[in-house]
């Protein structure tokens, strides 16, 4: 497919419709804006039953489009991207509803099938392939070289103090088959302990999924260096220094629980080495071994290693896939004069 600019015309209507889910949110808010969209959130809430039937069932009848208080109420945008399941239905909906011309865009698999969405973006590591069907290593996010570039200039004044070289932590949790466990949270703050021994400032940053017991574990472990100002963990208050600290990261240790947070550390383009929790799953095992194999991350092997990788942005080829087949569905309506 010939290369084009990913950016949409200026007065592109757009539409991010998801559940809340921060993942989901993530991966359409970065492919709207690598669009160069400005798109109103959605936000779906289907009660029971309807959730349950989610992605095969009808939208919540509250939410029907017709309903002024609905969150898919006309007047429809040029475009929808949606992620979660439970959007599928109102994704549907609104095709239909507007009578085929709202474009729509949907990130991870539907499990609806190829004409779920105009467009379907999945990761390498999911089956779903198709003419519409746009697939990459990493998922798309909100993080972007000019973004890294500020961040280094002008430092977080939390992270200023901590001396080069510093190496990032950035922590998951408990996720589908993935457990974090007492053993798993006394193994990274192990590897803290070492990394500070062997001279490197730590920048810790939790998710929203870190058990508290873990955060504890490396305040703890970390606590004469905190005092020291050799060592930060982000303790909830303020804005999350989560990319500064991927900016300023010589180094990057991070739980491998999540292909978006592997894919964005992935854009510092230093080291990464991967720490894999309690559990497990074929899926990410797929995904941390094509990681390695591209030579951008490492398991970790009980030292901070040494190697170079261009960093890794998919959200731009997303976005191109997307708005290729954006150009071309206008055409042909317009052709056939709908």
């Amino acid at each position: 497919m010939t290369r084009i600019s990913p950016r949409l015309p200026v007065g592109t209507t757009s539409w991010v419709i998801t559940d809340g889910k921060i993942g989901d949110e993530v991966h359409c808010f970065g492919i709207a804006e690598a669009l160069g969209l400005s798109p109103e959130r959605r936000l779906v809430e289907p009660r029971a039953p309807w959730s349950w039937m989610a992605p095969y069932g009808p939208v919540d009848w509250r939410d029907g489009p017709s309903r002024r208080s609905s969150p898919i109420a006309p007047p429809f945008p040029d475009i929808v991207i949606a992620s979660g399941r439970r959007t599928v239905p109102y994704l549907l909906t609104v095709k239909r509803a507007s009578r085929g011309r709202t474009f729509t865009v949907f990130s991870k698999d539907p499990y609806r099938g190829l004409k779920a969405a105009d467009v379907i973006y999945v990761p390498e590591h999911d089956a779903l392939r198709g003419d519409n069907v746009v697939t990459t290593l990493t998922s798309p996010h909100r993080l972007t070289a000019e973004g890294f570039k500020a961040a280094r200039e002008c430092p977080d004044i939390r992270l200023a103090p901590l001396q080069a070289p510093r190496v990032g932590f950035v922590l998951g949790g408990p996720s589908g088959q993935y457990k974090f466990k007492s053993e798993d949270a006394a193994r990274l703050t192990g590897i803290a302990a070492q990394v500070l021994r062997n001279g490197y400032s730590v920048m810790v940053t939790p998710s929203r999924r870190t058990p508290d017991f873990v955060l504890a574990a490396f305040r703890e472990t970390l606590g004469p260096a905190l005092e020291e100002g050799r060592a930060f963990v982000w303790d909830g208050q303020g804005e999350n220094p989560y990319m500064p600290i991927l900016a300023l990261s010589d180094a990057i240790v991070i739980t491998g629980d999540s292909v978006n947070m592997i894919g964005e550390a992935a854009m510092s383009g230093v080291p990464i080495h991967i720490v894999e929790s309690s559990g497990g799953h074929l899926k990410m095992t797929r995904f941390i071994d094509r990681m390695v194999e591209i030579g951008a991350a490492r398991r970790w092997a009980g030292r901070i290693e040494r190697f170079s990788y261009a960093p890794v942005d998919a959200t731009p080829e997303i976005a191109e896939g997307v708005a290729a087949r954006y150009h071309h569905f206008r055409a042909q309506r317009r052709m056939s004069g709908s």
